[in-house]
């Protein structure tokens, strides 16, 4: 007779399963484990200049598909241009035909465009799939500035522009002396407040960077104020309306004493006419 031996109960170990805290504590050393691996391989990558070729590489390649389906540029729309070379506007914003239009850096291209001479403001937009729009404001030229011999342009805002194309601006004011440009832009606002005799006046002298000089077309030197150029302007003007004093045989005509004006006559002018001081009519005071 057989006897069936009793097997063992034997139980397999358990195993001890570690601490509810511990888990998040492994997973996250385990990912700083990883990014210090990838940090450092890329590190030693970018240090040896293989990153940045190969993003250079992507780039290059992603900027070519685009424009082989068609995103390159095919037309450059330029409003607001009249003095600047259509020329020189195309080397400042350095496009070509056919090249990625997302290549086109706008906010770069404006910089250079307002780097040119006669460029006040400008905007680059890209417009897809294949139009840059460029808007420019260009400067208002108002006078000419005399300077060693050289005729520049200033603009509205007193900037002198740099250029010596100045042949079609010979019926502009020309202005002479230091400071003149900065304060071009007011005696402008001046000479235009009396529209009949402003367009006698055919240069301007700025007088030790305090006051005005003025030229008019027949020789007769105006000599203004330094304070209430306007008020001595205006004055004048209602004395020519109502005298002629500038068709009058005289050399100059001096402005700058407050209650009145001293007329200098030719030297061919009868001794009658010898230049005296005239009595200026007092103005009524505009502030009250």
């Amino acid at each position: 007779m057989r006897f069936l031996k009793r097997r063992a109960n034997i139980r397999a170990p358990r195993r001890r399963l570690a601490p509810r805290w511990l888990k998040p504590a492994l997973k996250a050393g385990t990912v700083a484990v990883v990014l210090g691996s990838v940090g450092f391989g890329l590190g030693w990558l970018w240090r040896a200049g293989l990153v940045q070729i190969a993003t250079e590489t992507v780039s290059q390649r992603t900027l070519a598909a685009t424009a082989a389906i068609g995103l390159s540029v095919d037309d450059v729309l330029v409003v607001g241009r009249v003095e600047t070379p259509r020329a020189d506007v195309l080397a400042a914003i350095g496009v070509a035909r056919g090249v990625p239009i997302l290549a086109v850096d706008p906010t770069a291209a404006r910089a250079r465009l307002e780097q040119l001479p006669w460029i006040k403001a400008a905007s680059v937009e890209r417009r897809l799939p294949g139009t840059v729009f460029v808007h420019l404001t260009e400067r208002e030229p108002v006078a000419l500035w005399q300077r060693d011999g050289r005729l520049q342009p200033i603009d509205r805002d007193g900037k002198v522009v740099a250029t010596a194309d100045v042949e079609r601006f010979g019926h502009l004011l020309i202005v002479v002396g230091a400071g003149a440009p900065a304060h071009t832009p007011g005696l402008i606002a001046m000479l235009a407040a009396e529209p009949e005799i402003a367009k006698r006046v055919s240069a301007a002298v700025r007088i030790g960077n305090r006051r005005w000089n003025l030229q008019l077309d027949n020789g007769v030197e105006l000599r203004l104020p330094e304070s209430d150029q306007a008020r001595a302007w205006s004055w004048l003007a209602n004395l020519d309306r109502e005298h002629r004093v500038l068709a009058r045989d005289v050399v100059s005509i001096d402005l700058r004493l407050p209650d009145r004006l001293i007329v200098r006559p030719t030297a061919e002018a009868p001794k009658a006419d010898a230049a005296k001081p005239v009595k200026r009519v007092a103005q009524p005071d505009k502030s009250t």
